[in-house]
């Protein structure tokens, strides 16, 4: 299910930068602290805010007044945020998505959840589990586009491996359209052995690879864990031996793959068809 194809498009930013003003420096220098996150973009910022998260300093274009614009500064006002406005120039500065929209919100860096605090919300929701796995996806935009598509899907959470692999960066954040504040994200020394733990708990899982057998004769229901594999490489060996099944998405077009975020999206509304299904 790999896309062997697929290009990185986090790339640094190249245009010529503009000198800020002095006092705009010093915020600048205060958001390099390591206890502190970047979240970029109008609906990502409004959704830090409606999810509760620590807002410490709220950055707005200055001259800005449509309506998305005045709805955060709303929300912000119900906080002890600091607000300044600043020059584009300064957000562009800052950015590390390139899409600011006019507003960055500095807010305490995203926690990881723990395995258990996955198991806790899907018997909050008084459902069997359902995670997704990713074996080293490199692509911020992927993971985040991923995150987004876990909310909506219900997922209970997405576990990520600690070593060659994209963690939570702004871009992750601005890609998630607000999900990574709804959606717990735990990071694992080893995904194998982090497999066969939940698997002692009672959880099935499913790989997805070409060569597999199609998703619709497969039995996706139940406490299961969706594995979706590396941008160019798909799920390793040594994680799709570990799975109990391997999925395929029936392919009609010309080509052979698709984007790794785009499958995951396709498979899991696949679960969650036969989970509303088949109660």
């Amino acid at each position: 299910m790999a896309d062997y194809n697929n290009k990185k498009f986090d790339k640094k930013r190249t245009r010529d930068k503009k000198p800020a003003r002095v006092h705009d420096k010093v915020e600048v220098e205060n958001t390099d602290n390591v206890n502190t996150s970047l979240v970029e973009g109008r609906n990502a910022v409004l959704e830090a805010f409606r999810a509760g998260k620590s807002v410490d300093k709220l950055y707005i274009q200055d001259g800005l007044q449509d309506g998305a614009i005045l709805t955060i500064k709303r929300e912000a006002k119900k906080t002890d945020c600091l607000l300044r406005y600043v020059t584009k120039e300064l957000l562009d500065q800052m950015s590390e998505t390139g899409t600011h929209q006019g507003v960055i919100a500095q807010v305490a860096a995203y926690e990881y959840a723990e395995l258990d605090d996955l198991f806790e919300k899907a018997e909050e929701k008084g459902e069997a589990p359902f995670f997704i796995l990713l074996d080293d996806v490199e692509d911020p935009h992927n993971l985040g586009a991923i995150i987004r598509t876990a909310n909506l899907a219900g997922a209970h959470g997405v576990i990520i491996p600690k070593n060659r692999a994209v963690g939570l960066t702004a871009t992750v954040a601005r890609t998630s359209a607000g999900a990574l504040n709804f959606t717990p994200v735990c990071k694992v020394t080893n995904l194998s052995q982090t497999i066969e733990e939940l698997k002692e708990r009672g959880m099935w899982f499913v790989c997805a690879d070409m060569d597999g057998d199609p998703m619709y004769s497969l039995n996706l229901t139940g406490s299961i864990g969706l594995v979706m594999g590396n941008e160019g490489s798909g799920v390793s060996r040594l994680v799709k031996e570990k799975c109990d099944m391997v999925a395929s998405i029936p392919m009609k077009g010309d080509i052979d793959s698709l984007n790794v975020s785009v499958a995951t999206g396709v498979l899991a509304f696949e679960i969650v068809r036969q989970r509303l299904g088949k109660k």
